[in-house]
């Protein structure tokens, strides 16, 4: 690898660390092999089909099946009102269908928690408790989830289909003479030419992130030692994960903190002969990348340039592992990070593509299983862990794909949300919230991919009936509900106040808040021919969720401008409430009262406070050209 071909080292502290390849040693901590998978034989029912060569399956019996056929022809012969009632046959097998479909002797697709039949009634949909333990027990061997079905397309008189509406207002905001997407609507909004979120030339899949994600320093020949060898020195790693631990951890908590140090100041330790461990490199060297992007004491070119240099050399060992045919759980922490990292990078479209690689691997190692089937004998720590970094695959899978409206992946799992517990650490004081943190994400990310991700990945109304959405809205606030006092109970004054004691605790308030009423703000702008958009809810589940994003970049401007996640979360709501006031402007009559309105007037607020952050952004030779483009698109509302 020639030198000249390496970004100049950056200084992050005040002794000026430099990146040196002497300097660089490896920690040899044994990578976890991959977990053997135990699953469960399932259980399958044979129906075999009656005899062609005998009676007829369809004829019907004129004699009772009860023995009464061995009797003599006399017997056989007697009057038929002296023949013996005939006996009911009582059902041997469980009834798997719900109560009211059997009351009603319907077909019912035994979907859950309720049937399409007892939704379309609009009555309550009850099973049986043995239906419900063979539904619990089959998961695993069957398909757990119902397939959505997009709306059969009309057809008009003139017998040529109709296009069908977009059936969320949040989605209507740009698509005025731009180009579609291929995959949803929804998708269009955010990701295709119509808002450059990456370089100038667009790729083939969203449109954005034209160049390859992992620059290529590598020789063939050069191995392990060539990627340590542009390892920085201690100091500086050390200054580097300060920021990762800051700002990264608090909101995607899988890594074990203290077990991590122990064996990073083990990798010092070690000499070059001994630096063996390719994983555990690849895991530092991304957790490196993640922490520069983070850092404000350099320009950001430079900035830009070293952590996709510390990304790279993280990629280059995880190749050297043979990540891809040898999972563990540091490759698959190492992955979940990658991805973050490409979507901070404005690479979406690989970030995209990187987390399905992540969600098989997360598969083969048996992540998704309950780690007391599939590990039996490992410890309570190793469990947890496993459950933890379950957590983390979830999440992402599910809140990347409402954001790019595209199907969820993580939907096969039989892990527990009660199993994971609190874990007794010393940092068990320090980071008190992060159980309850990760169990509210946890519950939130199973409500939203059963309920929101495959509808909008195929443009169809998220409710149908005014009931469904009116119980899908108490399952999101009974969700909310189950949040703890400290992540719900706040203003931007006290958070402001708490910001200087306990900023891990304020980080995912914030990403839980805005996580929750985006979602909901989805929900409620929902249409469909008998559910209408509801305005109000709409524009105030929007206010709260923006707001989050607002109460961030006033607190840590930095970090609102690195993640992707948060700071996109917020031009859709901007989007979202644009629509809903150009609806409004439409009718005279409430385009009249609108203007008078506090709750309009909060939101054109909101949009003209989202354009003048993005200004902020886009400011300077180096700023964002997303922001400039973001900044033009929301003008068009004001």
């Amino acid at each position: 690898m020639s030198s000249s071909q390496i970004p100049a080292p950056l200084s992050y502290g005040s002794s000026g660390g430099r990146a040196s390849g002497n300097s660089a040693t490896s920690g040899t901590t044994p990578g976890l092999s991959p977990t053997s998978i135990l699953t469960p034989a399932s259980a399958s029912t044979l129906y075999a089909s009656p005899d062609s060569t005998s009676q007829p399956f369809y004829t019907i019996k004129s004699e009772p099946d009860d023995g009464a056929s061995s009797e003599s022809s006399a017997t056989a012969a007697a009057p038929q009102f002296a023949e013996p009632a005939k006996k009911k046959q009582k059902r041997n097998k469980p009834t798997l269908s719900c109560r009211e479909c059997v009351e009603r002797k319907t077909k019912c697709d035994r979907g859950r928690p309720h049937c399409l039949a007892c939704i379309k009634r609009q009555t309550e949909c009850q099973y049986a408790n043995v239906a419900n333990l063979l539904e619990e027990t089959t998961r695993s061997a069957s398909s757990g989830r119902r397939m959505t079905k997009p709306p059969k397309k009309k057809l008009a008189s003139s017998g040529i289909e109709t296009k069908l509406s977009i059936p969320n207002v949040a989605d209507r905001g740009i698509l005025h003479g731009r180009t579609a997407s291929l995959g949803s609507v929804a998708l269009s909004t955010g990701l295709l030419s119509n808002v450059p979120f990456s370089h100038p030339t667009a790729s083939n899949v969203f449109g954005i992130g034209s160049e390859h994600p992992f620059a290529n320093y590598w020789t063939c020949e050069g191995g392990l030692p060539e990627v340590l060898g542009v390892l920085p020195d201690k100091l500086q790693s050390d200054i580097l994960l300060h920021q990762y631990f800051e700002c990264v951890d608090p909101v995607y908590p899988m890594i074990d903190r203290q077990s991590f140090y122990v064996d990073y100041e083990h990798f010092w330790s070690l000499r070059d002969s001994e630096r063996t461990d390719a994983t555990f490199i690849g895991l530092l060297f991304v957790m490196l990348a993640l922490g520069t992007q983070f850092v404000s004491t350099t320009n950001p070119r430079d900035r830009k340039q070293t952590a996709e240099f510390y990304v790279s050399a993280g990629n280059q060992a995880l190749r050297v592992s043979s990540y891809l045919s040898t999972a563990s759980i540091r490759s698959v922490q190492s992955m979940v990070l990658i991805t973050y990292f490409l979507m901070n990078d404005n690479h979406a479209s690989d970030g995209w593509a990187f987390a399905g690689l992540l969600m098989k691997q997360a598969y083969a190692m048996g992540l998704h299983r309950d780690p007391n089937i599939v590990t039996p004998n490992a410890s309570a720590f190793e469990k947890q862990q496993r459950r933890k970094l379950w957590q983390a695959v979830l999440l992402q899978d599910t809140f990347l794909t409402v954001l790019l409206s595209l199907p969820p992946s993580a939907t096969h799992t039989d892990v527990r949300l009660e199993d994971f517990i609190d874990e007794s650490t010393s940092l068990a004081d320090r980071d008190s919230t992060d159980i309850a943190y990760i169990r509210g994400s946890w519950m939130l990310a199973n409500l939203v991919q059963e309920t929101i991700c495959s509808p909008r990945s195929l443009d169809v109304p998220i409710c149908s009936t005014q009931r469904q959405k009116s119980k899908l809205i108490a399952d999101f606030r009974a969700v909310y509900r189950s949040f703890p006092d400290v992540f719900r109970s706040w203003d931007q004054d006290s958070i402001m106040q708490l910001a200087s004691t306990n900023k891990r605790l304020v980080r995912q308030t914030l990403f839980l808040s805005s996580n929750y009423y985006h979602n909901l703000m989805l929900v409620h702008a929902s249409e469909s021919p008998d559910v209408p958009v509801n305005v109000r809810a709409t524009l105030e589940a929007a206010h709260e969720a923006i707001n989050s994003f607002f109460v961030l970049f006033t607190l840590f401007d930095t970090e609102a401008r690195v993640w992707w996640v948060f700071n996109h979360r917020a031009f859709l709501e901007a989007l979202c409430i644009g629509s809903v006031l150009r609806e409004a402007g439409k009718d005279p009559a409430a385009a009249e009262q609108a203007v008078r309105d506090p709750l309009f007037a909060r939101a054109r607020a909101a949009i003209a406070r989202m354009i003048q952050i993005m200004k902020i952004m886009g400011d300077g030779d180096q700023g964002s050209e997303v922001a400039r483009t973001r900044v033009t698109v929301l003008s068009e509302f004001l």
